[in-house]
C-alpha cells in the first residue's frame, strides 16, 4: 500500500496551532506572537497571515516554522527569533549578546532630548553601557550634527552596536569598549577638555539576588552581565554618580534609567554628588524610570 501523504497546512491552520500551543504554555499574547511568527517565518506581513490564511505552506516553510515555535516555547524573546527590535521608530539588530531594547527606555531619549533643547554644532554626549547601541545611535540620529561617544564592557555587544550604527547610518558616534567611564582613559577623541553636554546610561540594575527569579524570557536568554546591577540593584549608579558628573559641561545633564522603586534612591546619590535640578520622570507605565540632574555649579 502506498504510504499517506503528509498532511498539508494552511496558513490560518498553522497560526491557530500555533496560537492554541502558546496559550496552553502560558505565554503572553499568544494569538499575537503566533501570527508574528507564522508571518515571519513565510516573509509576509501580519495582516497577509489573515487575508492570505487559505495558502498551503510549502515542506520547508513548515520545517521554519516549527522551529521557530519550538525556540518560542522555550521563552526565547520574540525579538531574537526575529534578529531585530524596533525603538524609537528605527529598526535595530539584536542577538543574545545584548539586551532586548524596551518601550521603557525611549523615555531615557526623550528625557535626554527634553533636558538638552539648545543643542547646537559640536556638542558632545556620552552613552555608559550602551548594548545594542539603541540609545547612542537614537541620539546621533535625533541630532546629527554631535559627536557621540558609546562605551560598554562587553565586546560582543560592541560589535551589535556597531553593526547597528552603520545599518541606520549613526556616522557620528564612537565606540570604545571599557568599563562605564574608565574606556575614556587613554581614548583618542578628537577634543580637549574631555567633558560632555549629555551623560546617558540604561545600566544593569536588577538585584543580584533578584535575577534568578526573573521571567525566563529575560533570565535564561538575556547577557547576566546587562542585567546584574549588585546586591541592592545600585552599584553602577554609585559609580555613575562619582564618575560622571566631573566630565559635565557647564549646564551639562546626566541621565539615567532605573529599575521600578529605584527612583528616590538613584536621585539622593545624584543630589549628593552635588547634581542640581534632579528630576524624576515616569514611562508610560507610570513608572519612575528615569532619573536626571544638572552639572554642579
Amino acid at each position: 500500500m502506498q504510504a499517506d501523504a503528509p498532511r498539508e497546512w494552511s496558513v490560518a491552520e498553522l497560526a491557530k496551532w500555533a496560537t492554541d500551543d502558546f496559550r496552553a504554555r502560558g505565554l503572553e499574547s499568544p494569538r499575537l506572537e503566533a501570527e508574528l511568527i507564522v508571518a515571519f517565518a513565510l516573509g509576509i506581513t501580519r495582516v497577509d497571515v489573515i487575508v492570505r490564511g487559505d495558502r498551503t505552506l510549502t515542506p520547508p516553510e513548515l520545517a521554519r516554522l516549527r522551529e521557530l515555535v519550538k525556540r518560542r516555547r522555550a521563552h526565547e524573546p520574540m525579538a531574537y527569533l526575529r534578529g531585530e527590535r524596533e525603538f524609537y521608530g528605527r529598526v535595530f539588530k539584536v542577538d543574545r549578546r545584548v539586551l532586548v531594547p524596551r518601550p521603557d527606555t525611549e523615555t531615557l531619549v526623550d528625557v535626554a532630548l527634553a533636558r538638552t533643547p539648545d543643542f547646537a554644532l559640536d556638542r558632545r554626549v556620552l552613552d555608559l553601557c550602551t548594548g545594542s547601541g539603541c540609545v547612542a545611535i537614537t541620539l546621533a540620529r535625533q541630532r546629527p550634527t554631535t559627536d557621540v561617544v558609546a562605551t560598554d564592557v562587553s565586546a560582543d555587544a560592541l560589535a551589535v552596536a556597531r553593526e547597528n550604527a552603520v545599518r541606520l547610518g549613526a556616522y557620528n558616534v564612537s565606540f570604545l569598549h571599557g568599563d562605564l567611564t574608565k574606556a575614556l582613559e587613554g581614548a583618542r577623541l578628537p577634543w580637549s577638555p574631555l567633558r560632555f553636554e549629555l551623560i546617558v546610561s540604561n545600566p544593569p540594575y536588577i538585584a543580584t539576588g533578584e535575577c534568578d527569579r526573573l521571567m525566563p524570557d529575560v533570565r535564561d536568554f538575556e547577557p547576566r552581565v546587562a542585567l546584574d546591577g549588585g546586591p541592592d540593584g545600585l552599584d553602577f549608579y554609585r559609580r555613575i554618580a562619582q564618575d560622571a558628573p566631573p566630565l559635565l559641561a557647564r549646564e551639562g545633564v546626566l541621565a539615567v534609567e532605573v529599575g521600578a522603586g529605584e527612583a528616590h534612591d538613584v536621585a539622593a546619590l545624584f543630589a549628593a554628588a552635588g547634581l542640581r535640578d534632579v528630576e524624576i520622570t515616569r514611562d508610560l507605565g507610570r513608572i519612575e524610570r528615569v532619573v536626571a540632574g544638572r552639572a554642579p555649579s
